[in-house]
């Protein structure tokens, strides 16, 4: 079976810091460009990191640029977003996403291009 499971959400103090897991089966995630996207209540969807299937380039967005860092364990297939320093506006449920992104030969974004997605896994931030 083809699924994404995300791990590693929950509850910590703003300065804190989590380890989100993003778990294939069913394929290799080494294939495959990957994404991290959050949703608060109320809002849209937003990438957040991202990591390229080509060269491993890895993408931020703004609000998240030196706190968060996305990477690899291609032995354990899974993808992990390191978040330090969280602030009560990180608070969102997580979502990992997959897509071989070939027709931007694998180079990864930060917006909704992905086929493959987790069920997602919460973060409260709290003040």
């Amino acid at each position: 079976q083809v699924q994404l499971v995300e791990s590693g959400g929950g509850l910590v103090q703003s300065g804190g810091s989590l380890r989100l897991s993003c778990a294939a089966s069913g394929f290799n995630l080494d294939s495959y460009a990957i994404a991290w996207f959050r949703q608060a209540p109320g809002e849209e969807r937003e990438g957040v990191a991202c990591i390229s299937r080509s060269d491993g380039t890895t993408k931020y967005a703004n609000s998240v640029k030196g706190r968060f860092t996305i990477s690899r364990d291609n032995a354990k297939n899974t993808v992990v977003l390191q978040m330090n320093s969280l602030v009560p506006e990180d608070t969102a449920v997580y979502f990992c996403a997959a897509d071989k992104l070939t027709v931007v030969f694998g180079e990864c974004v930060l917006y909704n291009m992905y086929d493959r997605w987790g069920q997602g896994t919460q973060v409260t931030v709290s003040s």
